[in-house]
């Protein structure tokens, strides 16, 4: 059954529609969009998401330097 992604902004939905079309079709996760903040992914790869999510943070986090 799909997964529903949780409650995400359109720069993050961006990002997540972005790491779809970046794989190789028989890898692509994204089911169905239902609008720019929502979409059905498949329900295996609701951590690999999160994972590339928090990469992405923290490559682009600032750190005040001390």
């Amino acid at each position: 059954m799909p997964e529903k992604c949780g409650l995400i902004d359109i720069p993050m939905a961006q990002f997540i529609v972005n790491l779809n079309a970046s794989l190789p079709a028989a890898h692509k996760f994204i089911i169905h969009v239902l609008d720019s903040t929502h979409f059905f992914v498949q329900p295996d790869v609701a951590g690999m998401i999160r994972s590339a999510i928090s990469e992405f943070r923290d490559q682009n986090s600032y750190e005040k330097p001390t």
